[in-house]
């Protein structure tokens, strides 16, 4: 899948899509293909808080490391702990199995500011 369809992004390729009271987080499918194979993640700890902007982590991969900024304000719930074990699960499927965090956002809003997926698309084709 090359975009989520029920996804927002931002013009950093990362993408967050609402599931139930909670939002899923992590890079995008160009962003993975841009970074190559992913070797290392940092992730933020569960219950940490984060405002727009924010830097919350960072992603290694062979060919070059990139910082992970949150999209929205909020507070970690939960963590990809299968992640830690093996980071190329994003290069395989960043908008399933290799989603990075979810967080409770404390402004559910901030949601649609986010770019539509045809919005990002056309970012990406630029």
């Amino acid at each position: 899948m090359k975009i989520d369809p029920a996804a927002r992004y931002t013009e950093s390729h990362e993408w967050v899509r609402k599931e139930d009271d909670l939002f899923v987080y992590d890079i995008t499918n160009h962003a993975q293909e841009s970074l190559s194979d992913i070797v290392f993640l940092e992730l933020p700890e569960v219950g940490s808080q984060y405002s727009k902007g924010d830097l919350i982590g960072a992603v290694e991969s062979v060919k070059a490391a990139s910082d992970l900024y949150i999209p929205m304000d909020g507070e970690i719930t939960v963590i990809n702990e299968d992640l830690m074990d093996a980071p190329e699960t994003i290069n395989s499927d960043p908008y399933r199995q290799g989603w990075m965090v979810k967080f409770k956002a404390s402004q559910p809003e901030q949601f649609e500011d986010l770019l539509t997926p045809e919005s990002y698309e056309e970012l990406e084709g630029e």
